[in-house]
């Protein structure tokens, strides 16, 4: 029987994690190229490498998203021997960045807090990242643009701006109850935050790594918050629409706010986010001081770190390796078989990094539980995206552009319905390097919204398929025409393109082109990280935590401690200061 996260002792511990073309091949023994003709942000990929070393590692990690590289970097820290096999011909999942005509685009997020920070209350991503001693350069910036029913503000994070907006742009009601919110939420930080992301592991001991080596941070943080506070973090567990219910929130602004801020970090509205995950985003963006931060180099930095920090240590990792199936032997995972049909033995463990129905589909129907398929095929999926990624000229573009845009056309159709939302990043405004002098790129999006359904079916090739991407992207374009202004015309971008459902599916390997599990605290849980087929763990976006990159470091973070022994892990603990 696999140790499900969300048991009782478990439920306890974990919530606070919530803080958060044939061998292209890249390895410790040969990542120096010259002239390399793949290159994701700084880091180079060989294209005519040969598969790294022998068909065989201790753990074989399927996918190179950021839980995989996560997963990865620390196991190499561990002194395990880890490959990594992706099968796109660039390494970071849905982070990672592509390069056209000069302009580097992040096919995936691209809204980050928490790089800079250190020790027990870091980002998880920042842990792993600490712990393999890499660092990723940022750009800080403390606002985003926002355009609403109610009308178009700069909206700022900290304790207090964001008050003031709420009293000149909607109303003092609305600033008094946001005041309330805040008052009940952020002490309750201290308690979500008391145990770092890097001392959880998915089996017995993290009574050790966790329970008892931090158990007088948390005794402290729970007398700190009194017994009003300790009592509201028993509510970690529950939907976050408890405890606006609970403080009596009326205003419709707060509430389509809050249910704003829930769906982009999670994919569900406030009635379907655990708490624990919505007190670290306050604590991460209204608390004194706090500021949000951009890779200089894109979400492919983040991804170049991680694998430099693998190589490091002596992983490898093979890119346009795809695999067709997980190999199962005498009831045990024992490696995977490659599309080309070489077989890569995993001496200890393979861990998948795709999608559980990704996963569902490499594995043998003969080993699955019956139970356990049922669980994953009964599992609601978000939506998936449509992808504008734009290049075009500074010139008559104001110098006060913003990297962030967030465009609301109708409140009460809700967050999550389609075509209602579009985000917009414009990261060259930070990160100079990102487009050619003189220049912007931009990657607007709408979040998890755009219902497969509509594509399912569609020669890609079609003049069927061309229509209907050209009208179901018009909402993105008429709101970056909004956000850039009248300097802006569409007509001479250097680069135009529009992903789908169907792009989605095809370039990142996701089932659907789907965003990820919609999974609803309080009604269902994430699956945890062991399955039942021993030797088989599965990280990313469809295990406990969840969604986003602070969640999905944390995941293969987890994986990465249950390979190794209690004393590893402490070591390594020991090691980065927590």
């Amino acid at each position: 029987m696999p140790l499900v996260l969300g048991t009782p002792l478990q439920s306890q511990i974990l919530y606070s994690l919530f803080k958060f073309r044939r061998g292209r091949t890249v390895s410790a023994r040969n990542s120096n190229v010259e002239n390399p003709p793949f290159s994701n942000g700084h880091l180079s990929f060989n294209e005519k490498s040969p598969f790294p070393g022998k068909p065989e590692a201790d753990v074989v990690i399927i996918g190179s998203g950021i839980g995989g590289l996560c997963c990865g970097g620390l196991l190499s820290r561990y002194k395990q021997d880890v490959l990594v096999l992706e099968s796109h011909d660039l390494p970071g999942g849905a982070a990672h960045s592509f390069d056209i005509k000069g302009f580097k685009f992040d096919s995936g997020p691209s809204l980050f807090s928490g790089f800079q920070s250190r020790g027990p209350q870091a980002n998880p991503l920042a842990q792993v990242l600490d712990a393999m001693d890499e660092s990723v350069p940022c750009a800080s910036y403390d606002s985003w643009m926002v355009y609403l029913p109610e009308g178009e503000f700069l909206s700022r994070i900290g304790p207090t701006e964001f008050l003031k907006d709420l009293e000149k742009y909607v109303s003092m009601e609305a600033a008094r109850e946001w005041r309330k919110l805040l008052d009940a939420v952020l002490p309750m930080s201290a308690a979500a935050t008391a145990l770092p992301p890097l001392s959880i592991r998915s089996d017995i001991g993290v009574v050790s790594t966790a329970a008892a080596r931090y158990a007088p941070s948390l005794l402290k943080s729970f007398i700190k918050m009194g017994p009003q506070g300790a009592f509201s973090a028993t509510k970690l567990l529950r939907p976050f629409s408890e405890i606006m219910d609970s403080l009596e929130l009326k205003d419709p602004f707060i509430h389509n706010w809050v249910d704003l801020l829930c769906f982009l970090l999670a994919g569900v509205k406030s009635d379907g986010i655990l708490s624990a995950e919505m007190v670290y985003m306050f604590a991460e963006w209204y608390k004194p001081g706090c500021t949000l931060e951009y890779p200089l180099d894109g979400s492919g930095g983040v991804v170049d770190a991680l694998v430099r920090g693998m190589q490091k240590f002596g992983g490898r990792i093979s890119l346009g390796a795809h695999v067709s199936n997980i190999v199962v032997e005498n009831g045990r995972a024992t490696g995977v078989k490659l599309k080309n049909g070489q077989f890569v033995r995993a001496k200890k463990a393979v861990v998948s990094n795709a999608s559980m129905w990704d996963t569902l589909d490499l594995l043998p129907a003969e080993a699955i539980p019956k139970e356990y398929m049922e669980r994953i095929k009964r599992t609601k999926q978000c939506e998936s995206f449509m992808h504008l990624h734009l290049g075009f000229d500074a010139q008559n573009i104001r110098n006060d552009l913003g990297i962030h845009h967030i465009v609301v056309n109708d409140w009460s159709r809700g967050v999550d319905a389609d075509q209602n939302v579009v985000l917009i990043s414009i990261p060259s405004v930070l990160g100079k390097d990102l487009a050619p002098p003189g220049k912007h790129v931009l990657h607007a999006y709408t979040p998890g919204t755009e219902p497969y359904e509509l594509w399912e079916g569609l020669d890609r090739r079609s003049s069927e398929y061309k229509r209907l991407k050209a009208e179901r992207s018009e909402v993105m374009w008429r709101a970056v025409e909004r956000a850039v202004g009248p300097g802006f015309n569409r007509d001479n971008c250097e680069v135009k393109l529009v992903g789908t459902p169907l792009t989605h599916k095809r370039f990142l390997r996701r089932n659907r082109g789907t965003y990820g599990p919609a999974i609803e605290a309080g009604q269902d849980t994430f699956p945890g990280h062991t399955t039942p087929i021993p030797q088989l763990y599965c990280c990313g976006d469809s295990t406990f935590p969840g969604i986003g990159i602070p969640a999905v470091a944390a995941s293969g973070a987890i994986v990465a401690n249950s390979l190794v022994s209690v004393s590893q892990h402490s070591e390594l603990l020991d090691a980065v200061g927590i």
